[in-house]
């Protein structure tokens, strides 16, 4: 079969690898679309893991069953989350799945930039998930980015009527955008550096939508909020200075949430007496869970958060060394997803 296999920067193949074989417990899906996160056009982050088979927002339909599956079945169509917890350990019982040993360790086969997919019996069990009929293969590779920025604005705990500043206005940051208009925020301010994106922002409902290169955010937002600043601030760009302006657009008692990462060698210089005087919370929400999974489908299926307007471009696995050139490169983009007929 083909798999689009990751080597360095710049240098991604369609090659032929072998098909999984499954076994107990597991099934067998055919690839029909794979949305391309950021984080796969992070090298830092990708090169000791190299070469590797990327893609973990995939969705498909079930071609093959292996001994004991129960629940699924050849041609349920599915969405396959590529991490799962194990439930049981210290982590687990506190609710911080995503930071359980088994998570990083559970993956699927060999990834969701191929033709096939090998779903192991952890990750059928806890966390797969069959497609309505009324959403689209597409729509439906959401439901993983949708779900982590569930789980983002819960660890920031916003609430209705709190005034939120997005840092990025790319797919996470306006699927933030959307879930906080329908948690019931006030003031929504998106910044970005690329207008295309900061009109799709508008398009979606921001409050505002700035770019930081030609006015300042932290007047604009504070003169919104009667000189405070945004209650909570999501920060969705993996770069230091996102982070500091973050901070300077928190009010006192907000809360900054990191939703990027940035390289291991990237540190930001921080006033601890800013912190205490100010009471500022600073968190980070890495990836999702099992359970903001099942919601964030219902979302995208209740049309809460509208899918289809926040994908751009679309490219067969045969091109998706495109795919990456254009998500890299040209920002005139949003949501750039691999698709597969069937």
């Amino acid at each position: 079969m083909k798999a689009a296999v990751y080597y360095g920067p710049g240098d991604i193949r369609v090659e032929e690898v072998p098909r999984p074989r499954v076994g107990p417990g597991e099934v067998l899906v055919e690839m029909r679309a794979c949305g391309l996160c950021g984080s796969d056009l992070m090298d830092w982050y990708l090169r000791d893991r190299a070469p590797l088979v990327l893609g973990h927002e995939p969705t498909g339909v079930v071609v093959e069953v292996g001994p004991g599956v129960e629940g699924f079945s050849v041609g349920d169509k599915v969405f396959a989350h590529h991490h799962v917890a194990c439930l049981t350990c210290h982590y687990c019982r506190h609710g911080d799945y995503t930071l359980c040993e088994r998570f990083r360790e559970t993956h699927l086969d060999p990834g969701g930039f191929a033709e096939f997919f090998r779903v192991p019996r952890e990750n059928l069990l806890i966390d797969t998930l069959r497609i309505p009929e009324d959403i689209s293969f597409e729509e439906a590779t959401l439901i993983e980015p949708t779900a982590c920025c569930l789980k983002g604005l819960r660890k920031a705990g916003l609430r209705p009527g709190d005034s939120i500043a997005i840092i990025g206005a790319g797919p996470t940051g306006l699927i933030l955008l959307q879930l906080a208009r329908a948690l019931g925020a006030g003031g929504i301010f998106v910044t970005d550096l690329v207008e295309y994106r900061l009109r799709a922002a508008e398009d979606l409902g921001a409050t505002l939508a700035l770019n930081p290169s030609e006015e300042d955010p932290v007047r604009a937002v504070r003169s919104e909020t009667e000189g405070r600043g945004a209650d909570v601030v999501m920060v969705t760009a993996p770069n230091l200075r996102a982070l500091e302006t973050g901070l300077d657009l928190c009010r006192r008692g907000g809360t900054v949430c990191v939703f990027a990462p940035t390289p291991p060698d990237a540190y930001l210089r921080l006033s601890p007496h800013r912190v205490f005087f100010s009471e500022i919370t600073l968190v980070g929400s890495y990836s999702t869970s099992h359970l903001e999974t099942r919601e964030a489908l219902e979302l995208i299926r209740r049309r809460r958060i509208e899918a289809e307007k926040l994908i751009s471009h679309r490219f067969p696995l045969e091109e998706v060394d495109k795919a990456f050139y254009l998500a890299s490169r040209d920002k005139n983009c949003l949501k750039v997803v691999i698709t597969r007929g069937g």
